[in-house]
C-alpha cells in the first residue's frame, strides 16, 4: 500500500510542478500581452490626440499675439476721439478673442490657461487704468504705448506658458 501511495506520489508530484510551471508562464505571457496592447492603444491615442493639442496651443498662441497692447493698438484704431469709446471697443476686441477660444483650455493644463487668463484680465484692468488718465483716444493710445514700451506685456508669461506646453506634449 505504501508502494501505491509513493508511486502515486512520484508521478503527481511532477505533474503538478510542470502544471504550475506553465501556469505562470502562460499567465506571465498573457500580462505581457496585456501590457502591450494596453501600450499599443495609448501610443494609438496620443498619436491622435497630438495634432489636436498643438493646434489649441497655435490658437491660444495667436490669441495672445492679437491680445498684446501694442500689436492690438496698431491694429485697432480709436472710433472716435472719446477715451471711453476706444476703451469699449479694446475691450470687446479682447472678449471676443476670448470667447472665440474659451474652448482650447480642455487641451492644455490648468498652469497654462491660469496664465493666459491673467494675461487677459492683466491686460484689460491696465487698459482701464490708463483710460482714467488720459483725455482723448489718441492720447491713450500714446500713454499705452509708452507704458507698455517700458514693460514686458503680460501676454509674454503667458506665451513662455504655451511654449512650455508645446514642450511637454513633445
Amino acid at each position: 500500500m505504501e508502494d501505491k501511495i509513493l508511486e502515486s506520489i512520484a508521478y503527481i508530484l511532477p505533474a503538478a510542478v510542470t502544471g504550475l510551471v506553465a501556469y505562470y508562464m502562460f499567465k506571465g505571457f498573457i500580462n505581457n500581452k496585456v501590457y502591450e496592447k494596453k501600450l499599443e492603444a495609448l501610443t494609438q491615442q496620443k498619436k491622435e490626440s497630438l495634432p489636436i493639442k498643438l493646434k489649441a496651443c497655435e490658437r491660444l498662441l495667436l490669441f495672445c499675439d492679437r491680445i498684446n497692447p501694442v500689436k492690438m493698438l496698431i491694429r485697432i484704431p480709436p472710433i472716435s476721439a472719446d477715451t471711453e469709446d476706444y476703451l469699449q471697443l479694446l475691450i470687446a476686441n479682447i472678449e471676443q478673442e476670448f470667447a472665440h477660444n474659451l474652448v482650447q483650455q480642455i487641451y492644455i493644463s490648468k498652469d497654462t490657461w491660469t496664465a493666459i487668463c491673467a494675461a487677459k484680465n492683466a491686460i484689460t484692468n491696465k487698459l482701464k487704468q490708463v483710460a482714467g488718465n488720459s483725455n482723448s483716444a489718441n492720447g491713450f493710445r500714446e500713454n499705452v504705448l509708452t507704458d507698455y514700451s517700458k514693460t514686458i506685456p503680460p501676454t509674454e508669461t503667458a506665451i513662455d506658458f504655451i511654449k512650455n506646453e508645446v514642450r511637454n506634449i513633445l
